[in-house]
């Protein structure tokens, strides 16, 4: 099965499955960009061996959708939009955009996320469904594509790396683990998950591409 078009890049020998995320500000350590074009972020992933980009358009994130736009257009690579989506609307404006995947967290969603991620399907575009905890997964069943988020969305300073080793064994499909990857020791997540999601680390490094290679090539 080919998921979010990751499946050949985790085949391919010696290489870990990073996916790179263009985030522009985090309410915790603030302006990420500092005042470089995300386009040169990209490049730097692209360099690097990144399986995947991922780019939040969320406001609060000083995301929006021209940059997603722009990222789509600019690249070969598999690219997930993430955002706090509560509107079917999100969807189409996904697809206008040319993302190929859509990130829907479980815990705001709840229910309507199995017909979320129908919609998605509907419109061409993967839905990446986000699991926190085991009362999540009930939502995430028939997910092709989960993430599993170290970090509790509602209180941003709870970050635990356990998380993927408890859920991961729970869930069927492939498997990303996300947040509170900062080092490549921390790849040893990779050995319950297809893939990790790298943002906030990558985002502050001095070498972008080189920090981000550190993690592709890291033996694990």
């Amino acid at each position: 099965m080919i998921h979010f078009g990751f499946i050949d890049a985790v085949k391919e020998k010696g290489k870990n499955a990073v996916i790179g995320e263009i985030k522009a500000f985090s309410p915790i350590k603030g302006d990420l960009l500092r005042g470089r074009d995300p386009l040169r972020i990209l490049n730097a992933y692209e360099n690097a061996g990144c399986v995947g980009i991922s780019y939040i358009t969320a406001r609060s994130f000083n995301g929006s959708l021209e940059v997603l736009k722009r990222i789509c257009r600019e690249t070969e690579l598999p690219v997930l939009r993430k955002d706090f989506v509560e509107e079917k609307a999100e969807i189409e404006k996904t697809a206008e955009a040319e993302a190929e995947a859509l990130l829907l967290i479980a815990r705001i969603l709840k229910q309507r996320t199995p017909e979320f991620a129908d919609l998605c399907f509907e419109h061409g575009i993967e839905p990446v469904v986000e699991v926190f905890s085991d009362e999540d997964l009930v939502y995430a069943e028939k997910a092709r594509v989960v993430l599993i988020n170290n970090r509790d969305i509602f209180n941003p300073s709870d970050i635990n790396l356990q998380r993927t080793f408890k859920l991961a064994p729970k869930i069927k499909g492939f498997k990303i683990s996300g947040s509170g990857i900062s080092k490549p020791d921390d790849l040893k997540v990779l050995k319950v998950v297809n893939a990790v999601l790298v943002g906030t680390s990558f985002m502050l490094a001095d070498n972008t591409e080189e920090f981000v290679r550190s993690f592709v090539e890291a033996r694990l």
